[in-house]
């Protein structure tokens, strides 16, 4: 049975999302100002617009986010931490980072674990959510990137990309739940386009929905 959620409830747990390789500028804008007028908890973008992002949401309380090594994961870990420490000195409030699924498949256990706490160590003051990318790993794989997530000192765990084969489900996230207990916040993220998607996800344990149908969902509560 779904819990029942008011607007600003719905509404916090909200990443109002634009990742596609072909957004502009004006879609960005209007991404923010949705946003702020429905006080979601961020507005997350590829960090070519992070800086517009920051500038448009200042002295506002939604958090200006951005992806870091998105969305395969497969860069260095050198290159990733520069990313996010640039994003960080451009207005990233909290940076959602890729893990290396490669190394992660392979057994590379410590290099997965050295890669995560190279983005946290670079992140100053933002949080760091981890993207583990579900749809390609094992339960034992799903279980041992949260682990590596918790030791590297990141704040989050998050489902997917959305540009993988496949996005979250409410069984991930209670897998995701029983590793991290209380130390970390888990992000539903990937396919979540309506409101019972969103509902199932928070009640299975996630605290943020990453989604492109934050408006749609929202509508529907109020409907």
């Amino acid at each position: 049975m779904q819990e029942q959620r008011n607007k600003a409830q719905l509404a916090a747990t909200i990443d109002h999302t634009l990742l596609k390789p072909d957004a502009m500028k004006d879609q960005i804008t209007k991404l923010c100002d949705q946003a702020i007028a429905n006080s979601f908890a961020a507005v997350c973008v590829n960090p070519f617009y992070i800086e517009h992002v920051a500038e448009r949401l200042k002295q506002t309380k939604v958090q200006p986010c951005t992806v870091i090594g998105f969305p395969l994961g497969a860069n260095t870990s050198f290159a990733k931490s520069r990313e996010a420490h640039e994003a960080v000195g451009k207005g990233a409030r909290e940076i959602d980072m890729v893990i290396n699924i490669g190394a992660l498949k392979a057994g590379e256990y410590k290099f997965v674990l050295d890669d995560i706490s190279s983005v946290v160590n670079m992140s100053g003051a933002a949080r760091v959510k981890v993207i583990i990318e579900t749809c390609f790993l094992t339960d034992d794989e799903k279980k041992v990137a949260c682990e590596a997530s918790a030791r590297a000192g990141a704040h989050y765990v998050k489902t997917s990309t959305g540009f993988g084969s496949g996005g979250a489900t409410a069984k991930d996230i209670k897998l995701m739940r029983s590793v991290v207990g209380n130390d970390l916040k888990i992000k539903a993220s990937g396919g979540i386009r309506t409101l019972e998607q969103a509902q199932d996800m928070l009640d299975a344990g996630a605290a943020r929905i990453g989604t492109s149908s934050g408006i749609a969902i929202i509508e529907s509560l109020m409907e």
